[in-house]
């Protein structure tokens, strides 16, 4: 009879890891003179483990496959049975099937059976936790999440990875949950804020989906209240006890220069440190390119390429040139070769991909590679030889691509300018700047003339320009906000834009047309359910979108082109925007949807995005005629996607906590602003002059019951029938800045202003009408004085590129209130009467943050 082996061994390692024992050894001799078995035979993914493992053990699938076809659940004995397992197998077999349960593919009941989840009516997905003690699970099938209460979160944390059973429906509906098994563990260290309640010593989390304050072990590192510090859990959360951590970094006091940005950090799990190996590496690098770098390369230094950037950035990435090439242009770009000095699988290469791009935090640079590269031997600093990959390509003048080609080369940047001086010198003739550019004039000059022909390209082709509003932070000697100013584009933005884009679009054709694997930058169309929203808003303003069932990117252009003039043409857009989805990256090329292109991928940026990287090597690949396989395309692509959202939260937060700061010392100013989203909770308003966004709390929109109306994109009074739509123009008055949860609130003081109204009457309107006799009122207030419009939104380089599609300025605040449940969100009514507001849960508060109330939640910060 065949048993479970009694030497305990250790989950996480290889499944088939091998001994090299001399009666293993005996063992392998003896089964490879016999050959596999017709049972070990049929494993349809028997190959694949052949190649992996010298002794290879059934694949997980057919595990799973014979556990399907038994259809009941089987003991370790009967399994290892089943699939042929000789007895020294049996070790690893054992730590095949507990790898198995420990990614949730398998389970063990109490009768120490193995069954499939699914057969057991069980539920694999990640804990998502709420700053209210409840939670979700977003389960691995893509299914509808699942509600997890107080009582079942009690046992673990936001990120956890679970095993639940539907246990019935909760007040709402939803279904909910019962937690059978804790998979994974998310979090080992949590960065937060020492409390001290009763003698007690508590951390309480910064990331405020982690609702459980953690218990300070001793013999950690000593803290004072108030500090910020990270803690090492030593025993994670169960039903019946709070998690438990031992302090193991002293951060500092909440409002020292540079600590958001150090929480964040932390909060986010972003990699901050380079490893040991990956310093060794880079001491290793020479400090300027060698004469042996030059072989296989074309020498490309007579030409006076430039590099055209912002005034602060340090990484140069790109450089071009261009030239009259019959009656078209000839448009070479020259990218920074960083695949030259990263090698796959070295130290370097795997730090780098754990990063997955750079953090561009105010002040600071969280770099995807160090310092002696990305600002050093990789970036385009003038003057001095480079290695790049080039794009170089033949432009005709209606701005169709005619050919192009790739290949490695040396270059020699001739300036190094800015976009302000290049528009200076281009548009403005300012003497300075013409001085500065001196004999590259023409070459500048061309570039723009290109730039022109491009252009109309792409208005040709369809690709959507949304209009947004950037912004950037003036800092005092203390590293604080002294102002905000709107960051204006000029044309010289856009013309580098264009010439990245057109050698982004060679390399996805390059790889694709050659049948080379590679990452593309995906950005599909509207939901089903998106586009049914957008198409009901825009009849209410006599406004519809062509292309049927499946517009196309063109069709979005056309009717911003209409809109653009009118006064609400910005409340068009940005409910227009929120109907696409976010681009990521895939190896599956579906196209981009708002640039309208095929095939598109990143090859401009490599020394801070990683995808470019894995393109720069599939590119000399081609060219070597080889092929690169870096690993799973699928998983490399999830895995780049999420290190970009977790980037922009990040920055997110530091970005929210800084204006937070700014403005705790103007509470009582009255503003002006524009209604940038409407929630079922109130209104967020984002201020006109000092781009700042806060909340209107539903309470204070007056005596009334308020209604959401999530396709209309208002809240409407049951009594008065005032409606609050996006976009509106009011006047508030700030109220409270809470710097511990990234909070601001504002007073409605007036409203509501709105440029236009719709055109013609709903259904919905016809009604009210019908029912305002009976009730002595109109059924629709007269529209009010047109105001004016907001400021100018200028387009972004990432909007274009379908980085997101959330209205441009949202703050954490609102990414905080936004983790309510989506059923939450389908309506709302709510009282509208003054009310008392919760005293704090605990009374630790900055100096700098006394004036301002605190919320129920005011311990931590979003």
């Amino acid at each position: 009879m065949t048993t479970r082996p009694k030497k305990s061994v250790n989950p996480s390692a290889p499944a088939a890891e091998v001994s090299k024992s001399p009666t293993r050894s005996r063992a392998k001799s003896k089964a490879r003179a016999a050959g596999p078995s017709a049972i070990r035979q049929a494993d349809p993914f028997f190959e694949r483990e052949s190649l992996k493992y010298e002794l290879p053990l059934p694949s997980r699938e057919y595990i799973e496959q014979v556990l399907a076809e038994q259809g009941v659940p089987m003991t370790f004995e009967a399994l290892a049975t089943a699939l042929d397992i000789t007895e020294q197998e049996l070790e690893h077999f054992d730590r095949r099937l507990r790898a198995m349960q420990r990614d949730g593919q398998l389970i063990r009941n109490r009768r120490d059976a193995y069954l499939l989840p699914d057969k057991a009516d069980l539920i694999r997905g990640k804990v998502e936790g709420h700053v209210d003690g409840f939670g979700f699970l977003r389960r691995d099938d893509g299914g509808a999440d699942i509600f997890l209460g107080p009582k079942e979160m009690r046992e673990v944390l936001h990120g956890d990875r679970v095993i639940v059973r539907i246990a019935g429906q909760d007040r709402r509906g939803r279904p909910e949950g019962k937690i059978v098994e804790v998979l994974e563990r998310a979090n080992t260290r949590v960065v937060g804020r020492v409390l001290v309640e009763h003698g007690v010593t508590l951390v309480v989390p910064e990331n405020r989906r982690l609702a459980q304050d953690i218990l300070v072990a001793p013999g950690g590192k000593k803290t004072l209240p108030g500090q910020i510090v990270t803690v090492e859990l030593v025993e994670q959360p169960t039903k019946f006890a709070q998690p438990i951590g031992r302090v193991v970094e002293v951060l500092g006091n909440y409002a020292d220069p540079g600590m958001e940005i150090e929480i964040a950090l932390r909060k986010h799990e972003l990699p901050y440190e380079f490893s040991a190996e990956t310093k060794l590496e880079t001491r290793k690098l020479p400090v300027k390119v060698r004469k042996k770098d030059w072989v296989g390369r074309e020498d490309i230094t007579g030409l006076p390429l430039v590099t055209i950037d912002g005034e602060t950035a340090r990484d140069f990435d790109d450089a071009v040139y261009c030239e009259r090439q019959g009656r078209g242009f000839r448009l070479i770009v020259a990218i920074a070769d960083v695949s030259h000095y990263v090698a796959p699988g070295s130290a370097l290469d795997k730090d780098a991909y754990d990063r997955g791009n750079s953090v561009y935090f105010p002040r600071r640079v969280i770099p995807m590679l160090p310092e002696k590269l990305s600002n050093g031997l990789c970036s385009l600093n003038p003057q001095v030889e480079r290695l790049c990959m080039v794009a170089d390509m033949s432009i005709s003048m209606t701005g169709a691509i005619k050919a192009y080609r790739f290949y490695p080369a040396v270059m020699f940047s001739h300036a190094r300018l800015t976009y302000t001086k290049v528009a200076a010198a281009l548009y403005d003739s300012e003497a300075s700047a013409l001085e500065e550019v001196g004999e590259l004039l023409p070459h500048l000059q061309n570039l723009d003339k290109l730039f022109r022909v491009l252009l109309k390209a792409r208005a040709k082709r369809g690709a959507i320009d949304f209009e947004t509003t950037e912004t950037r932070m003036i800092f005092d000697d203390k590293g604080k906000i002294e102002r905000i100013v709107p960051e204006t584009r000029n044309d010289a933005h856009r013309l580098i834009e264009e010439c990245m884009l057109a050698a982004n679009v060679c390399a996805s054709d390059f790889l694709q047309t050659r049948a080379h694997p590679a990452l593309y930058r995906v950005h599909e169309g509207p939901t089903p359910e998106k586009l049914e929203k957008l198409r009901g808003f825009l009849t209410e303003f006599g406004l519809g979108i062509g292309g049927g069932e499946e517009p196309h990117a063109k069709d979005y252009a056309a009717l911003l082109d209409k809109v653009k003039d009118r006064p609400d043409a910005q409340l068009l857009q940005t409910v227009m925007l929120r109907s696409l989805r976010q681009a990521v990256y895939s190896p599956d090329n579906v196209g981009h949807f708002g640039l309208a292109y095929e095939a598109y991928s990143h090859f401009t940026s490599p020394i801070r995005r990683y995808p470019d990287l894995l393109v720069h090597r599939a590119i000399k690949a081609v060219l070597a005629s080889e092929q690169y396989q870096p690993g799973d395309w699928d998983e490399i692509g999830l895995h780049c996607s999420m290190t970009e959202r977790r980037a922009d939260d990040a920055t997110r937060d530091v970005v929210a906590w800084l204006k937070c700061y700014y403005m705790q010392d103007r509470v009582g100013e009255e503003f002006a602003g524009s209604v940038s989203a409407v929630v079922p909770f109130g209104l967020f308003v984002a201020l006109d002059d000092v781009f700042i966004e806060g909340l209107v709390h539903i309470s204070d929109l007056g005596s009334d019951y308020f209604h959401f109306d999530e396709t209309r994109h208002e809240l409407v009074g049951e009594r008065t029938n005032v409606r609050y739509r996006l976009s509106d123009r009011v006047r508030v008055q700030l109220v409270r800045v809470d710097l511990e949860t990234n909070k601001i609130d504002f007073r409605l003081i007036e409203g509501t202003s709105r440029p236009t109204e719709r055109s013609g009457k709903t259904a919905r309107d016809r009604d009210a009408a019908a029912e305002a006799p009976r009730r002595g009122r109109t059924a629709r207030e007269p529209a009010p004085t047109p105001v004016e419009s907001a400021p100018v939104r200028r387009t972004t380089r990432g909007a274009s590129d379908g980085q997101g599609a959330g209205a441009p300025g949202a703050t954490a605040a609102r990414g905080a209130a936004r983790t309510a449940p989506k059923s939450a969100k389908a309506g709302a009514k709510v009282a509208a009467k003054p009310v008392a507001r919760p005293a704090a849960k605990r009374p630790s508060k900055p100096k700098a943050a006394k004036a301002a109330a605190t919320s129920k939640k005011g311990k931590r910060r979003g």
